[in-house]
């Protein structure tokens, strides 16, 4: 699944850390998500929209 997480963090100035701390998951699975290696859960995909004030869509994109 293609995602915007990583520019959202680099607008804001975040680290991988600081983003995992505030979604209360690890680095690694920060940059699993990042990367693509790890599609979130439903939940954990509601709370990062959340924090960056978008809808699930305009950060996650299903690929074709």
């Amino acid at each position: 699944m293609k995602n915007r997480l990583k520019s959202l963090r680099a607008e804001r100035g975040w680290s991988q850390q600081d983003l995992g701390d505030r979604l209360h998951i690890s680095r690694q699975s920060v940059n699993a998500i990042e990367t693509g290696k790890y599609d979130p859960s439903l939940p954990l995909a509601f709370r990062i929209a959340a924090l960056f004030g978008a809808k699930i869509e305009e950060i996650f994109e299903a690929e074709a």
